[in-house]
């Protein structure tokens, strides 16, 4: 009992002394994440154990590009937890049939909490300025969604009372958005791309003060569309210039964002590599397509290196994109611990 109060006691003391929401530069971001990562490499037994396998000595990594990444599909398998303290939620990937959904575990709901409501702010402004209307059917029916978690404490933080989730009233929340653009308010609609293209062959608007966000994804609904496709569709629908979209996953904490064109944008904690698709370890320069890496610093308590799933690109200011999915389901060169 006392090693494990002890244990808890130097966690509190990491937690203050890495100041994740007050990064100023990439030096300062890279002293950061080498800190977290010498931590996560000693207290996360998961983590511990896929370095091990790679044979790697944690104490000659000197910068994030030597940094190996944790394959995402080990948040299907394992429980990546880097703190002993108890699991306040448990977020759920949507899944599908015949998959196992991803789990993250989450000790400290505060961290999460933090990291949305600043990362939004950091590129649109105050929360509580906009009305936010959320039309997310596919997870508001199913349970464990990070990102129902997210947008209902946006929705309790906005100070319009219109602000709120939409199911299947399409002609409320239409009729709502049209008064509300009208009168010069702030709206912020989040929808994924089916029900927003649900939405728009409905109804036809020509928003002036809207942000319209599509989460991706038609869940099974609808064709998949390619983003430039879907975009020219929902800008025409909503009368707005561009469609903006949000990157983000069960298995983080942070989001980055896109205004137009699929570039994305992170939050001075966040930061995408890509790495080679035929050799997993090695991260490509700038420009060159290859698998998304993500550090996410506010994966404090679980793992802030994640390989994901995705292909993309990345560019000299930071910004990225995203250009599909692997075919395969394992991800090549970082997949010891799964055979």
């Amino acid at each position: 009992m006392r090693k494990f109060t002890l244990l808890l006691w130097c966690f509190s003391i990491f937690m203050k002394k890495i100041n994740i929401f007050n990064l100023h530069n990439s030096i300062e971001f890279e002293k950061r994440a080498l800190e977290i990562f010498q931590f996560q490499a000693k207290n996360n037994l998961v983590y511990k154990e896929f370095l091990s396998y790679l044979n790697i000595d944690i104490q000659s990594i000197k910068k994030t590009e030597e940094i190996p990444f944790l394959p995402i599909q080990f948040f299907k398998s394992h429980k990546v937890l880097s703190s002993r303290s108890i699991v306040q939620r448990v977020f759920l990937s949507s899944g599908t049939t015949g998959n196992e959904q991803s789990k993250h575990f989450v000790t400290d709901l505060a961290i999460y909490e933090e990291s949305f409501t600043k990362g939004f702010e950091h590129f649109y402004g105050p929360i509580s300025a906009y009305t936010v209307l959320a039309l997310l059917p596919s997870y508001l029916e199913r349970d464990g969604s990070s990102l129902i978690y997210m947008v209902n404490n946006f929705i309790q933080k906005s100070k319009n009372k219109k602000s709120g989730f939409y199911l299947n009233n399409l002609e409320e929340l239409a009729q709502n958005l049209i008064e509300l653009d009208k009168k010069n308010e702030k709206i912020f609609l989040i929808g994924v791309s089916f029900a927003l293209l649900d939405l728009v062959e409905k109804h036809k608007f020509q928003l002036k003060n809207t942000v319209v966000m599509e989460t991706g994804g038609m869940k099974g609904r609808r064709k998949e569309l390619i983003r430039e496709e879907l975009h020219q569709i929902l800008s025409k629908g909503f009368g707005v210039a561009n469609i903006h979209s949000e990157y983000g996953m069960t298995e983080l904490l942070s989001q980055a964002y896109s205004k137009g064109n699929g570039i994305f944008e992170c939050p001075p904690w966040m930061k995408i590599l890509t790495r080679d698709t035929e050799d997993a370890l090695t991260i490509l320069t700038e420009g060159k397509s290859g698998g998304i890496n993500v550090i996410d610093l506010e994966n404090i308590n679980s793992c802030a290196f994640i390989a994901t799933q995705d292909l993309g690109k990345t560019y000299p200011n930071g910004s990225f994109e995203v250009l599909g999915r692997f075919d395969n389901s394992d991800i090549r060169g970082c997949n010891l611990m799964l055979l």
